[in-house]
């Protein structure tokens, strides 16, 4: 049954999220450096005439970086996105989108002005129906070519700087293989020479708000394609777990019986092909992935080196993790000591927060754990155990967030490796989306997840949660505001009383000119801040 509603969900052909617009990839668009497509509603590019957004200049970050790239101009993701573009769509409100289609994450309805909260949950938790659903999901977006987006297979310079377009199509699932790969992908310095220390999606700040955006995309994607709007990305908890539980037919496919590096014929997973795992041809060839096939699916769970990776993490490790006060520190990459990022990244020892990468804690133990496809970091999601795990990691900190409750200031807003810094745009996400932009709540970006649910909250209260929390954040101000309030109110009330006193010995009949006696008890005075 679902292998038939499979068919006929693959005839259903909707709008894709990803890099390049496929409006925004031809020689024009290149050479004007402008991507702003018409918004279908009304024709006008960004849906302008709708109020929805314009087409604006780019306004890049000018914080500085710190000194682990040692290069400029060499890199098309260099300030993102202007070597291709540098002016693109900006939104009002709540619309989003390259061209202002869309609803910001949390909202919904035809003008964007509805809440929405969905909520994600324990993969194990969902009926067989739901399960099944899924899966049928993931492999739908294998096979459903996405409408909106291309990818790009060569550099900006190898395009001839636009007058050559290098572009393919490809299908949605693998569009967000690519986009996880392009982030991470080494330097090209021409001959045989690469710059390996660039991460534009790892190894520091950025680590979490950059997936955190890649599984909301992701899910809306999958919510498109689908017709489904409450589909959610399912999470697998993997503390304390001895082996891999989701490793199954049944879930995201078992062991093959003759060959453990591959996935059980029984699942449709063994039949998926890879894309972008041979980072060193790439290299040496001074290409891109183009996004073709090179062979199946591998995974071989719990026969990875148990020397750098022994077991999967514990929950007491990540209590321990949560336990951190600082997000960030110090070099702010993987040699960060005491750093939440850090250590639920796996770079720094979960039981001590001390950068050691010599092994591999919580994020990165699974992935080596998988011993196979999800351990190469470009081309790690290529498994769809990729996106169960990210759900999870995000849980994480999500609940830090929630326990720390940290203002925005405290994401870095300079010195952190290329493309870290707080106002940088992650790569290589059009529409645009600031590193910072993601540093809060997911309540306020339209998702829980159940074991972190709190009891429901009426309309009005949900109105002053953002208030309350501005308030929280600044409540030394108000103190002081208070106090100052306290003595202008006093040292007024004195004057009046003071011009009362004098006043008694005038004439009566210019004593109403000063005050009415039945109105003094209304006079109130208010200090403003």
């Amino acid at each position: 049954m679902w292998l038939f509603a499979m068919g006929f969900l693959l005839a259903i052909l909707q709008p894709s999220t990803g890099q390049f617009p496929r409006a925004c990839a031809n020689t024009r668009s290149l050479l004007r450096k402008e991507c702003c497509p018409p918004w279908n509603g009304d024709g006008s590019p960004c849906g302008e005439l709708s109020g929805r957004g314009s087409c604006q200049n780019i306004l890049l970050s000018q914080a500085p970086l710190g000194p682990q790239f040692p290069f400029s101009g060499v890199d098309d993701r260099e300030d993102w996105p202007s070597v291709f573009y540098n002016r693109t769509c900006k939104c009002e409100g709540n619309f989003m989108g390259f061209n202002c289609g869309e609803c910001k994450f949390g909202f919904s309805g035809v003008n964007c002005t509805e809440r929405r909260l969905r909520t994600r949950r324990n993969i194990f938790q969902l009926t067989t129906s739901e399960k099944d659903k899924f899966l049928a999901y993931l492999n739908l977006a294998k096979n459903t070519p996405s409408q909106d987006y291309v990818i790009a297979t060569g550099t900006y310079t190898q395009m001839n700087n636009g007058s050559n377009p290098m572009f393919r199509n490809i299908n949605v699932y693998d569009l967000f293989v690519w986009m996880h790969y392009y982030a991470s992908r080494d330097t090209l310095l021409g001959g045989s020479n690469v710059w390996r220390d660039i991460d534009f999606a790892h190894e520091a700040p950025g680590f979490l708000p950059w997936h955190r955006v890649f599984l909301l995309m992701w899910e809306r994607e999958i919510q498109k394609i689908t017709g489904d709007e409450n589909f959610t990305i399912p999470y697998w908890d993997w503390q304390d777990a001895e082996e891999c539980v989701v490793c199954t037919d049944e879930y995201m496919g078992g062991r093959h019986p003759t060959n453990p590096n591959l996935l059980s014929p029984a699942s449709f997973f063994s039949s998926w092909q890879v894309i972008c795992t041979q980072s060193e041809e790439y290299n040496s060839q001074q290409a891109l992935c183009n996004a073709t096939s090179e062979g199946p699916i591998l995974r071989n769970p719990g026969n990875n080196d148990k020397s750098r990776t022994p077991r999967l993490p514990s929950s007491a490790e990540v209590e321990f993790c949560l336990s951190l006060t600082q997000y960030e520190s110090g070099s702010m990459d993987k040699m960060a000591n005491y750093s939440f990022r850090n250590t639920l990244e796996g770079f720094a020892d979960p039981q001590t927060a001390i950068s050691n990468i010599s092994q591999s804690g919580l994020h990165n133990a699974l992935h080596i754990y998988m011993n196979g496809s999800m351990s190469q970091v470009q081309g790690s999601a290529n498994d769809p155990i990729f996106v169960l795990h990210h759900a999870f990691v995000d849980s994480i900190f999500e609940r830090w967030l929630r326990r720390h409750r940290p203002m925005l200031e405290v994401y870095p807003a300079a010195n952190a490796p290329i493309g870290h810094n707080r106002e940088n745009y992650m790569v290589p996400f059009i529409p645009l989306y600031r590193n910072g932009e993601f540093f809060k709540p997911s309540r306020e970006l339209g998702y829980d997840y159940d074991y972190l649910q709190e009891p429901a909250l009426d309309s009005f209260q949900e109105f002053l949660i953002p208030y309350l929390e501005q308030a929280r954040q600044i409540w030394a101000w108000l103190v002081g505001a208070a106090v100052v309030g306290g003595i202008v109110t006093a040292v007024l009330t004195g004057l009046i009383l003071a011009c009362r006193k004098k006043r008694r010995g005038t004439s009566p009949e210019i004593q109403p000119l000063l005050i009415e006696s039945e109105d003094y008890n209304n006079i109130s005075y208010q200090s403003n801040f």
